[in-house]
């Protein structure tokens, strides 16, 4: 039978000790309370005075800056004929706003024992910035009047509000000596209460900290063991209650959900590590595949050249022969191609589909017709089972099924040798069902699972003993997917692979536009 955890959780333990704590607390506050209200009073004035002497420090740094610009540019004005341009004079504008910004604060800030010393540098820094605003609207008009060199409104300004800020000095000095007042009178009251209320809260804070260390303990130990990377450390979150219980079990969650992740992470970066080691092959692969070709269209145009240029009778036997190389290392080449748009087709989503009726078994025989000097590469024979009913019709983009065809066809041929390709259609409750097969090398059940992906082949050999670029297979799944059926993978190692490709014969559920 398992035990009940009857300990009281954090939060109750705090409400507890809280309760008995404010409890003494407030015998001080009733007695508090007036001392403070009134230190606070003080406190709001003394910040406004000193925000208000702040105002005034920049207000006189303001004007003397502005007057010193004042002064240059009416020294320029006399000496050059040089206009003040709009940028200028709005910056210099804006300054001048600020200063009334700032003006208008340091009235809000003052009160009735400031009042009147407010109003008059009011009325006198009104009247100078208004001198300075006439001077910038008018420096650029020719015969203008620009002087400003008389300091009369500028001093005057600057002795206002000299007096205003002595005024405010003298306030911010008494409300000092009202705030100490209040505060050691404040003091005085409540000192004894709350030497007695810290020793009773020292003693309630002791015992909470020693029910709260164990479980904080534990927390902590879990913690330093999930941060030294064990990740199958657990902490005991039934010794607990509460908030602490809630936090032991989410720790608990987060360490599981890190270990999944970071097996994830460290799977995504096997596979990144694989698919840029498959393209890097994929590369190496294509450039062979593509010089192959290219070097025999070359060659055999060279020596057909060099013949065509000696005297004597042509050799129309060879001549024929070295165009046909040239002929058959062209598709070759035209065919890598046509495979690599393929792909970037189907990747940026941009291949169409074009569906029309057609009759699928006699495409698949002039493929196979066509591809039949593949055979003969690696002496391999043929044999056809396209059914009894050649009127098969089919509503689907022929292209695309040709190219299927001619794929399966072509991978068939190149790893099997001395062997027999066996190509079937039979259709099958409104679906094609066509099928290469051969008895060739044949694939692990690894090699099988990686077959159909991009820039995948069977081992990383393959493309330098077989040739090929590992595109064909993977061009193949996606335009089954496309045309709305499926394709499937029969194989095992030395003895042959048989791929079953699956259509609709009434067409794609939707016809997509692009895949």
């Amino acid at each position: 039978m398992k035990l009940r955890n009857t300990s009281l959780s954090l939060r109750a333990r705090l409400y507890l000790f809280s309760v008995a704590i404010l409890t003494l607390f407030a015998i001080n506050v009733a007695t508090h309370l007036w001392g403070s209200f009134a230190r606070s009073e003080s406190l709001v004035a003394y910040r406004d005075a000193a925000a208000a002497a702040q105002l005034v420090n920049d207000l006189e740094q303001g004007l003397e800056t502005a007057r010193q610009q004042v002064l240059v540019l009416a020294t320029l004005r006399e000496t050059t004929d040089e206009p003040l341009d709009q940028a200028e004079r709005d910056t210099a504008m804006a300054d001048l706003d600020l200063l009334r910004q700032r003006l208008g604060r340091l009235g809000a800030l003052g009160g009735e024992t400031t009042d009147d010393y407010y109003r008059r540098l009011f009325d006198s820094a009104t009247a100078l910035l208004e001198e300075w605003e006439e001077f910038y609207s008018n420096y650029n008009r020719p015969g203008a009047s620009a002087s400003v060199e008389s300091p009369i409104q500028y001093n005057d300004t600057r002795q206002k509000l000299e007096e205003l800020d002595q005024r405010q000095e003298f306030l911010a000095i008494q409300r000092s000596s009202t705030i100490d007042g209040t505060i050691r009178l404040t003091d005085r009251i409540t000192v004894i209460g709350f030497v007695t209320t810290i020793a009773v809260t020292m003693l309630l804070v002791i015992l909470l900290i020693r029910s709260a260390n164990s479980s904080l303990l534990r927390l902590k130990t879990g913690v330093q063991r999930f941060g030294s990377g064990d990740l199958t450390y657990r902490i005991d979150e039934h010794r607990d209650a509460g908030e602490i219980q809630d936090l032991a079990r989410t720790f608990n969650d987060m360490s599981g959900k890190l270990a999944t992740a970071i097996e994830e992470v460290n799977s995504a970066k096997a596979d990144a590590d694989a698919a840029n080691a498959a393209k890097s092959m994929f590369l190496a692969n294509v450039s062979h595949e593509l010089r192959t070709p290219l070097n025999a269209i070359i060659g055999y145009s060279e020596m057909l050249q060099d013949e065509l240029g000696d005297p004597g009778d042509i050799d129309r036997d060879q001549v024929h022969h070295d165009l046909g190389t040239i002929i058959l290392s062209g598709r070759q080449l035209l065919g890598l191609i046509n495979e690599i748009l393929d792909l970037s087709k189907i990747e940026t989503g941009k291949m169409q589909v074009s569906l029309e009726d057609f009759q699928p078994v006699p495409l698949v025989l002039q493929v196979c017709d066509a591809l039949s000097p593949l055979l003969s590469q690696r002496d391999n024979r043929l044999e056809l089972d396209l059914g009894d009913d050649d009127s098969i019709s089919m509503f689907s983009d022929p292209g695309k099924l040709q190219q299927i065809v001619t794929n399966l066809f072509s991978n068939a041929c190149k790893f099997t040798e001395n062997g027999v390709i066996k190509v079937s259609t039979r259709s099958e409750d409104g679906w094609l069902m066509l099928s290469v097969a051969d008895d060739g090398i044949g694939m692990t059940a690894e090699q099988q699972e990686r077959v159909f992906e991009t820039f995948e082949q069977a081992e990383v050999t393959t493309g330098t003993k077989y040739g090929g670029t590992g595109l064909g297979l993977a061009i193949v799944r996606d335009f089954c997917t496309m045309l709305g059926g499926e394709i499937t993978l029969r194989s095992a190692a030395d003895e042959g692979s048989c791929f079953t490709v699956r259509l609709p014969l009434t067409g794609p559920v939707s016809n997509p536009e692009a895949a």
